[in-house]
């Protein structure tokens, strides 16, 4: 048995590296961190791939010295132990890790700089994402999608009403912390026109599963068109308006804000042009009028933990209504 364990092991060895070499196509494919679409992501991918290649040298190293100790039939002379020791023990960190921190540092001036161009505004709540643009000197808000124009530099002012959240779009920048009574600063210029998926990576409750957010990056003039848009009130609903009429009668105003009516809550979402957003609740369902209608019953059933108060006793006529008035208008 003992003769035949050499070969086992080395079947066993080869079985692991061509594993490896199969998973490498898959890895190096994937979206994401290593699919960058701006310059800063692109900054961090570049230190990744210089990380993971510095990680595999290592790796093939030990490797190596475990089959070299393995098959080796004497044992080594104590100064080759100790020198291996010595230098992969203490020689090999300290100077990766200090090629590793000058090579990183001159990135933090960058993706921190102040500059004059477009400022955005993120607070996050539980569970989900209140965003400020400014428009002809006033503010405009929106929630749980993020637009920005192509090829210019953005700053996002990030800021949190309850606890730490995380803003990360792994395609065009690296995460960044939301601290209540703290404002970040993170500094991202998209590169192309693209829709991207954003998330919290910090835990901040029980629903921080279900808060995720869309980035769509578009040209300057689609952009200023749009912002142009959602700074226009919603159009007045006419006084037989069913849905209009529910929704203030049965207190959604109080919550919600819908620019050009009566609403003008300010704790939950602003939902004027409402239908302009591809998503209900950051993320968690689909916007189409079924699911709105959904969601305005149970939003505990589709988001737990969600702070919405269920409106199931209202007639499937009035959630109906309530639903078209509000995507109605874009």
């Amino acid at each position: 048995m003992s003769a035949r364990m050499p070969s086992s092991f080395a079947a066993r060895r080869f079985a692991g590296l061509a594993a490896l070499a199969a998973g490498v196509p898959v890895f190096g494919g994937c979206r994401g961190a290593l699919a960058p679409a701006a310059e800063s992501s692109d900054r961090i991918a570049i230190l990744f791939w210089i990380m993971a290649g510095a990680a595999a040298a290592i790796w093939i190293a030990v490797l190596l010295l475990a089959a070299y100790a393995r098959y080796r039939r004497r044992p080594p002379r104590r100064r080759v132990a100790m020198a291996l020791i010595v230098i992969g023990g203490a020689v090999v960190p300290v100077l990766g890790t200090a090629a590793l921190l000058v090579g990183s540092l001159p990135m933090l001036p960058w993706l921190h700089a102040p500059h004059e161009g477009l400022q955005i505004r993120i607070e996050a709540e539980r569970w989900w994402w209140r965003v400020h643009y400014r428009h002809d000197g006033r503010i405009i808000e929106s929630a749980n999608e993020l637009r920005l124009p192509a090829g210019e530099p953005v700053t996002l002012l990030l800021g949190s009403r309850d606890v730490i959240h995380s803003l990360w779009i792994p395609e065009l920048a690296g995460k960044l912390d939301m601290i209540p009574g703290r404002q970040t600063r993170l500094l991202l210029r998209p590169a192309r026109s693209g829709r991207f998926d954003g998330l919290c990576a910090e835990y901040c409750g029980s629903a921080h599963a279900h808060m995720r957010f869309t980035t769509v990056v578009m040209p300057r003039p689609r952009f200023d068109t749009w912002l142009a848009r959602q700074a226009t009130p919603r159009a007045p609903a006419s006084s037989d308006d069913d849905g209009a009429r529910a929704f203030l009668s049965r207190g959604c105003g109080g919550c919600h804000r819908v620019r050009g009516s009566a609403a003008d809550g300010r704790i939950g979402p602003d939902l004027t042009h409402l239908a302009s957003r591809s998503t209900l609740a950051a993320g968690t369902l689909p916007m189409t009028r079924r699911d709105l209608e959904r969601w305005i019953a149970r939003p505990q059933h589709y988001k737990p933990g969600a702070l919405m108060p269920a409106y199931d006793m209202l007639e499937p006529a009035e959630r109906r209504a309530i639903a078209a008035w509000l995507l109605e208008d874009a």
